[in-house]
């Protein structure tokens, strides 16, 4: 009887997933790459920018697919942030190495330089970028993309995208374009804080607007049925985590809610806790309180719920705190990066003691600075502890951005 319920339970579990794979609805950049037989590769020597998150329909890594490929010639790997194989911690340097599957030599583009050498293309013919962004200009795989172009044009190297879904989709766009004394790794461009372009449409406004160094001979390989309002889960596509506290793709949309404020180390924002970027807590707040009031605000397609919590590490660490987790009960509707602005205001309200810039450490503004793309949102919103002082300047460069991006678009 065991054996016959092992029997069904497994039938289950592989229709499900069966089930699971037939609802795919797009295919990736790399899919549509080998629907071509990797044609624009052929007779060259390949450098590959990627790591985990670089895979096929079928969850197979892309190193191993140009590996594999007879007619490629895969040379070298290039690793962004956390490493080809995601084995490195956030904001932890990634040293020059070998790949255990492939023996190919790995080079890093997050520690000593962050721009390959003319030294690591040397007998490379084309660079091919493959990774699954966020959609939020604070994630620095798009930093890494950019100065990767700008490696390939001063090297007369072609440039590839394999293009990904944007996960918070392509319409949304919210925050000031970055000023130039706070061009950083987490502020590259100046862009939106959301810009609403996939990786391979960025790319294209990036060498078009000559927004780099030197444009670079550019070739996007286009996903085929993604549409600009598909969030990642309408795709039905896996996720692999982009990062360590980007386990789901719900985790991308909560990114810009609560990413900002983080950088403050002000409030636990649940990295730490199981529910990364969703909450805002302390041991002072008293949740039902706060998430009253937030929710007088009526904020589109938010609710705030209370919440008790004790963080595993990072902020707050092992005490009990109170805040409230952020639902976000309308996607379409939402402003994702105001959330953070507004519970700012009202911790101010009802903790005027505990004021965001009168109590966070002040060696973190600049990191909250370069974030926002400028100290404007600090600096304004630090007179009255409102939002509404700081939302003009927030969205100041939204429609002329929007305008121009449209340009760039690859899909509807």
């Amino acid at each position: 009887m065991k054996t016959i319920k092992l029997i069904l339970l497994n039938t289950l579990c592989f229709l499900s997933l069966s089930a699971h794979a037939q609802k795919i609805k797009i295919r990736t950049g790399i899919e549509v790459l080998k629907e071509q037989k990797f044609k624009c590769l052929e007779g060259k020597r390949v450098g590959l920018i990627t790591n985990p998150t670089g895979v096929d329909n079928n969850l197979k890594s892309t190193i191993d697919i140009l590996h594999e490929a007879p007619n490629v010639q895969l040379v070298a790997l290039f690793g962004p942030e956390h490493g080809v194989r995601g084995d490195v911690h956030a904001g932890d340097k990634v040293d020059n190495s070998a790949d255990v599957s492939t023996g190919l030599p790995v080079y890093s583009l997050y520690g000593k330089t962050r721009k390959a050498t003319p030294d690591m293309l040397k007998g490379i013919d084309v660079l091919v970028y493959d990774i699954q962004d966020i959609g939020c200009r604070s994630f620095t795989y798009i930093s890494t993309m950019g100065l990767a172009m700008e490696a390939a044009a001063e090297n007369n190297i072609e440039f590839v995208v394999l293009d990904r879904p944007n996960p918070v989709g392509g319409l949304k766009i919210e925050g000031n374009l970055v000023e130039d004394n706070y061009i950083s790794f987490v502020s590259q461009f100046k862009i939106p804080y959301l810009y609403g372009l996939t990786c391979g449409e960025l790319a294209l406004m990036l060498n078009g607007e000559k927004m780099l160094n030197k444009q670079c001979k550019l070739h996007i390989v286009k996903m085929k049925k993604w549409k600009r309002d598909m969030d990642y889960s309408q795709t039905g596509l896996q996720w692999i985590p982009s990062s360590p506290h980007i386990p789901h793709p719900h985790s991308a949309i909560f990114y810009p809610v609560s990413g900002i404020l983080g950088e403050l180390g002000y409030l636990s924002i649940g990295v730490g806790y199981t529910i990364p970027f969703q909450m805002f807590a302390a041991s002072w707040i008293k949740a039902d309180e706060l998430a009253g009031k937030l929710n007088q605000l009526n904020l589109p397609g938010v609710t705030f719920r209370p919440m008790h919590l004790k963080p595993f590490y990072s902020v707050g660490k092992g005490e009990h705190l109170q805040g409230v987790q952020v639902h976000i009960t309308n996607f379409r509707k939402a402003a994702l990066s105001d959330i953070q602005f507004y519970v700012m205001q009202e911790i101010a309200t009802l903790y005027p003691e505990h004021k965001v810039f009168e109590q966070a450490d002040t060696g973190r503004f600049n990191m909250f600075d370069k974030v926002s793309g400028s100290k404007e949102i600090r600096e304004r919103f630090s007179k009255n502890n409102r939002w509404e002082d700081v939302r003009d300047y927030w969205y100041k460069d939204v429609e002329a951005f929007r305008k121009l991006s449209k340009q760039y678009y690859l899909y509807k």
